[in-house]
């Protein structure tokens, strides 16, 4: 046991789920992330193409999963003005980031990575938590229709 005497022991167990809030975060912090990949290899005039698993039945009739590039659709677009705005997406809602407000702009591509980090970072802080759900809520309700 005197290995352990320099560590500091705590009683914490690992939660065993997340709070739904979270899983949202969560969810919209992967899907910036892609974009910011994206937006990355586009200035270096690279792919990126993250890989997703898909099921597909053979002729045999076996199921078998197979990994296929993940399709990406840009959030970001050039305006009448020539600058670039990004539309923050949550499936297919836009978010609403303040009152009347749909878009961030951006002077220039390049600036396209640091800004995405920057709503990274006001996900993350819960600073668009009642966009989330409302987005989130209106999807839901396409569901039942």
């Amino acid at each position: 046991m005197t290995n352990l005497t320099g560590l500091k022991l705590s009683a914490v167990q690992k939660p065993t789920s997340i709070s739904a809030v979270q899983h949202r975060r969560n969810k919209l912090v992967r899907r910036l992330w892609e974009q910011s990949e994206l937006a990355k290899a586009q200035q270096t005039g690279a792919q990126f193409a993250p890989k997703k698993f898909r099921t597909v039945t053979d002729l045999n009739g076996e199921r078998r999963q197979v990994e296929v590039n993940k399709r990406i659709k840009a959030w970001w677009f050039t305006t009448e003005a020539g600058k670039v705005a990004i539309c923050v997406r949550y499936g297919t809602r836009v978010l609403e980031l303040a009152r009347g407000k749909y878009a961030v702009e951006v002077a220039a591509e390049k600036d396209l990575p640091a800004t995405l980090d920057v709503i990274k970072a006001a996900v993350l802080a819960g600073e668009l938590d009642t966009a989330i759900e409302a987005a989130s809520t209106k999807m839901r309700a396409a569901f039942g229709k």
